[in-house]
């Protein structure tokens, strides 16, 4: 990909948060199987508008992620649409570890006895980077878990899927508006691994063209179109 603007891996306990402007993608890749992204969106321009789980599930009728899906604000615009993806499953509902339950999966070791070895959780990460942008523990809310999936039984009990995402998986997000990205690479809260063990991920920030009228993030559900004109009327008023 000739016209990438950016690219960093993130290993171990990996953290990371930028905006990534309107008309660019990021794409994420697992550099080795069995990763999980964590990723929070906030509109920067205005930090109270962020990503929105119910919102973007009941709109799409879904309960995964997955191409041509969209990631919906709590406004009722597009952060960004599903252009590429190989795995086609992607988790929404879970949330992420807590102190608690990494002590708990993954046993006691911090940094005064472990140093840089020592066990973070996915709380945490967020809240370091997101005390970055002036945010708190009362902005968070339901993450994205890409590469994870989930299955139910009949009793609605929840049950990770390991050995899923292999090393090269990727899933693409094309920006619809400007957005504050918050990253971290710690297990999923309900993968049952006892080894702590945060796989790396590749980041790749690229120019996009914009979506056109046939897109197919666009028309894969009618809550989508009206979500784009929002998102459009949007990005021309903000414009000088």
């Amino acid at each position: 990909m000739s016209d990438i603007l950016f690219t960093r891996n993130l290993e171990g306990a990996g953290m990371w948060s930028a905006v990534i402007s309107r008309g660019k993608s990021l794409r994420l890749t697992a550099l080795e199987s069995g990763a999980n992204v964590g990723m929070l969106l906030y509109n920067p321009h205005n930090l109270t508008e962020r990503y929105n789980m119910p919102d973007t599930l009941k709109g799409q009728h879904i309960f995964r992620l997955a191409a041509p899906y969209c990631l919906h604000s709590d406004m009722g615009r597009i952060f960004c649409g599903i252009t590429e993806d190989s795995l086609g499953w992607h988790e929404t509902v879970c949330g992420t570890s807590d102190a608690s339950a990494a002590a708990a999966r993954y046993g006691e070791k911090n940094f005064q006895t472990a140093r840089n070895a020592f066990h973070r959780n996915g709380r945490e990460c967020f809240l370091i980077e997101l005390a970055k942008w002036g945010l708190s523990k009362r902005d968070l809310v339901p993450n994205i878990n890409w590469f994870s999936k989930l299955v139910t039984n009949e009793e609605g009990d929840l049950t990770f899927v390991p050995d899923r995402c292999p090393a090269g998986a990727s899933v693409t997000l094309r920006f619809e508006m400007d957005a504050l990205v918050v990253l971290n690479t710690l297990q999923h809260p309900l993968d049952p691994d006892p080894v702590y063990h945060p796989r790396p991920v590749r980041l790749d920030v690229f120019r996009s063209a914009q979506p056109a009228a046939d897109d197919a993030c666009r028309l894969s559900r009618s809550e989508n179109i009206r979500a784009y004109e929002n998102t459009e009327a949007y990005n021309l008023l903000r414009e000088p």
